[in-house]
C-alpha cells in the first residue's frame, strides 16, 4: 500500500477494501497503533471505517488489539458515537479477553445496549454474546440477562435477535448447571 492508512480508509468503503487493509496491517503493531489512533481521533467517516477494519483485526489477531481495550471501551461509552463504532466495538469484545479491571464497565455498557429498544439489532445481539461470555465468570448476572432477553422476545423481536436469544438461553442454562 503506497498511500497512507487514512487515505486508504477514505478511498473506498467496501468489504474488499476493508479486507485489503486488514491484510496490509497484518501483525504489525505500529500499523495497529495507527489504526487505533484513527479510530479514536479522526473524523466521523474515517472513525466508522476504522471501526470495521479494527473489528476484523481483533477477530484475526486479538493479541494486537487487546492492549487498547480500555481506550476502545472508553470510546464506546461516549455520547453520540456512530452506530458503526458501537456495532464493531461490541463485535470486537466477542473476541477479546476482557481484563478484570474493566469487566464491570463492559457489563454496564452491554446491558445498556441490550436493554435499549432503539439500539440496532446487531449491537444488541453482540452485547448478548459478550454478556454470555462474562456470565461464565459472573453467574449472578444470568437472571438479569434472561429477564431482558425474555421481555424483548415478548415484545416482538427480529429473526436475528430470536436466533441469538435461543442460543444464548441454552448456553446460560448450561452455565447454571456447572
Amino acid at each position: 500500500m503506497v498511500i497512507s492508512l487514512q487515505e486508504a480508509i477514505a478511498e473506498e468503503h467496501s468489504k474488499a477494501q476493508t479486507l485489503k487493509i486488514v491484510a496490509w496491517i497484518g501483525v504489525d503493531k505500529k500499523r495497529v497503533d495507527e489504526l487505533i489512533q484513527l479510530y479514536l481521533n479522526d473524523e466521523y467517516k474515517i472513525v466508522q471505517r476504522a471501526a470495521w477494519i479494527l473489528s476484523h483485526v481483533a477477530e484475526q489477531h486479538h493479541h494486537l488489539v487487546q492492549p487498547y481495550l480500555p481506550q476502545i471501551i472508553h470510546r464506546m461509552m461516549q455520547e453520540d458515537i456512530p452506530v458503526a463504532v458501537k456495532r464493531n466495538g461490541v463485535r470486537m469484545l466477542q473476541y477479546l479477553e476482557i481484563d478484570e479491571a474493566i469487566q464491570g464497565d463492559v457489563m454496564n455498557l452491554c446491558f445498556n445496549f441490550l436493554e435499549n429498544a432503539n439500539e440496532t439489532i446487531a449491537v444488541r445481539c453482540f452485547s448478548m454474546t459478550v454478556l454470555t461470555h462474562l456470565a461464565h465468570l459472573y453467574p449472578e448476572i444470568i437472571p438479569e440477562l434472561k429477564t431482558i432477553i425474555a421481555s424483548t422476545l415478548e415484545l416482538g423481536a427480529s429473526a436475528g435477535f430470536i436466533s441469538r436469544a435461543k442460543r444464548t438461553m441454552k448456553e446460560l442454562a448450561t452455565i447454571q448447571q456447572e
